[in-house]
């Protein structure tokens, strides 16, 4: 294998296995969250904030966790016949499987993209023009350019109201990762059929 997509292997290995292991305690900020939602029901006055916060906490919990899922391949996985493979013919069949895993994440990504650019105001047809425009605003004129660029900000219909495009962008990065794990993954099954190891 060329040493460029060694070293891309290593590299994106590396940032989800810290980003994975940091978000495995993301389960005891949803504990806390849901824990105080109980306490301030039972003997205070309710917070408004807690089911949705759980939620966005869940979902970046199980999102951002996803690429350190794929890397560790503890995915759920049919193994009636797989398990008696031989590791090449392993190797063809997750490549193959792989294949169809980052079309799948590219439409995610793709979809999630529009639906953050949604979230900021952008009713139209080109998502990453808009968020090409918005990010340059910001960094050339600052908040107040980048303000004049955004259009009316997505809010939940609940009683907290909280802004909605924060939970997806990190949807986004965490299908943006999950699609770097998945040609990580990618580039390791060939090279486990050319009989290297990376």
């Amino acid at each position: 294998m060329p040493a460029v997509l060694r070293h891309y292997v290593a590299v994106v290995d590396a940032v989800n296995h810290r980003l994975g292991r940091v978000m495995m305690y993301g389960v005891f900020v949803m504990v806390a969250i849901l824990l105080w939602s109980s306490i301030s029901k039972t003997f205070f006055v309710p917070s408004l904030w807690t089911l949705e916060v759980a939620q966005f906490a869940m979902v970046a919990y199980y999102i951002l966790g996803g690429p350190y899922s794929i890397q560790l391949g503890s995915n759920v996985r049919m193994d009636l016949f797989y398990a008696g493979w031989s590791v090449k013919k392993k190797a063809w069949f997750d490549a193959f499987t792989v294949l169809v895993l980052i079309f799948y994440l590219g439409v995610l990504f793709y979809g999630g993209i529009g639906s953050t650019a949604y979230s900021l105001g952008h009713f139209g047809t080109e998502p990453f023009v808009f968020l090409k425009d918005l990010a340059v605003a910001f960094v050339t004129g600052g908040p107040d350019a980048a303000g004049e660029v955004l259009g009316y900000i997505e809010r939940s219909p609940t009683a907290w109201r909280p802004y909605l495009w924060p939970i997806k962008a990190i949807m986004c990065l965490g299908f943006f990762l999950m699609l770097l794990q998945a040609l990580s993954e990618l580039i390791k099954d060939i090279a486990r059929i050319r009989g290297e190891e990376i």
